[in-house]
């Protein structure tokens, strides 16, 4: 078995087994695909494994940032991980995994996240359950009301985007996480930003200080992300969506686990929320704990084993400080609680020590120490993209 990065020639075998792998892709679709992931090849961010000529396996590395209590760090998105039907059950998983998680190191991600398609071969490669998409329906008469007689609502502008808006839209998204203290929502480079603002079908529209874009399903509408950072830009934004209650009915939206708009609706009583789980994995672990961000009245000095086969620089004991919402990871000794790095991954992302201990993802340690990881790395991680 070879391993390389792929090529243009290389796309029409990655769609024929994409498509056996997970069934058929209109032609608009697979051009849309191509215009996507061929800036891609020559930056190293789509590999394959080879059976002599015959492609058997792909796995692409998207380029994203992802916030995590409101500060940015590089994080690779896994996509495209497709095995051949006739060549599952040869460890060939495993193999271009393994890859993945060398190539994303290579290009300087100091994290990884997927959403997966099989749980045991990501948790068995490093990768553990972490966050949400979470979906919910809404009826549209209700979100149109919302600036209704709100003046600071009213005195919101709102303008429609398009491709040459992505640094702004980058430069928004930054800006509200930061002031909300997100935990997993991503953005994408300008260059893919640019692709979707393009896109007919969607419409876009952004404020000072938040975005929302949308379109039409059949009579209802799909809310791909509202994202504000003010109650006067939630209300002025939702209620643009609101606009459409003549004709549709209902809102299908991806919205955040505590997003403002479900204290802003007058009525709420049953509600059903669907979600969509997704799997993270520390690559650099000394990287990802100086980038992300913590509170900033918490304080921690624990050491902590880790053990990661995959990826040996991740392996050994670490002693983690956190002070005035910053943190490091440093070469320690001492007697703490050992991790997987999937148990670890999962406690970055604010899964609760206690969750973990009862998974056989961290044993050791004391009940001192399990507090004060808790404290420093709470969170409620979600996203509103899915790759």
């Amino acid at each position: 078995m070879d391993i390389r990065d792929l090529t243009a020639d290389d796309l029409d075998a990655v769609l024929d087994i994409r498509k056996r792998a997970f069934g058929p892709i209109s032609s608009g679709n697979a051009d849309i695909w191509r215009q996507m992931v061929g800036p891609l090849l020559s930056e190293g961010r789509y590999i394959g494994v080879l059976d002599g000529p015959r492609l058997v396996a792909t796995s692409r590395i998207n380029a994203y940032t992802q916030w995590w209590h409101g500060r940015p760090l590089s994080m690779g998105g896994v996509a495209g991980v497709t095995v051949a039907p006739e060549d599952r059950g040869r460890g060939i998983g495993r193999t271009i995994m393994r890859a993945t998680i060398e190539r994303a190191a290579e290009l300087g991600h100091v994290a990884s996240a997927l959403y997966p398609a099989t749980t045991p071969l990501y948790r068995g490669m490093g990768w553990e359950h972490a966050g949400g998409l979470n979906k919910i329906t809404l009826p549209t008469e209700a979100l149109r009301t919302l600036a209704a007689g709100d003046a600071r609502a009213a005195g919101v502008k709102l303008r429609r985007m398009g491709p040459d808006d992505a640094p702004e839209l980058m430069a928004t998204m930054a800006r509200v996480y930061a002031l909300t203290r997100a935990s997993g929502p991503l953005c994408y480079d300008e260059r893919t930003w640019r692709l979707w603002l393009a896109d007919d079908d969607d419409f876009c529209y952004i404020a000072d200080d938040g975005f929302v874009i949308y379109r039409w399903s059949g009579r209802d509408i799909e809310v791909d992300g509202c994202v504000a950072g003010s109650e006067a830009t939630t209300r002025a934004l939702w209620s643009l969506v609101g606009t459409a209650s003549s004709v549709a009915k209902s809102v299908t939206a991806v919205i955040e686990p505590n997003d403002p708009v479900l204290w802003l609706l007058r009525e709420r009583s049953n509600e059903e929320i669907r979600q969509t789980r997704w799997m993270f994995r520390l690559i650099d672990l000394p990287a990802a704990v100086a980038r992300r961000g913590f509170p900033s009245g918490v304080s921690l000095d624990t050491v902590v084993h880790v053990e990661d086969p995959q990826r040996p620089a991740n392996s050994g004991s670490w002693r983690l400080e956190v002070s005035s919402g910053s943190g490091t990871a440093t070469a320690g000794s001492g007697d703490g609680p050992t991790f997987t790095v999937g148990g670890l991954s999962a406690l970055f992302a604010g899964v609760p020590t206690a969750t973990l201990r009862r998974t056989g993802l961290v044993t050791g340690g004391s009940a001192e120490d399990d507090e004060a990881l808790d404290s420093a790395f709470h969170c409620t991680p979600y996203m509103i993209d899915y790759f």
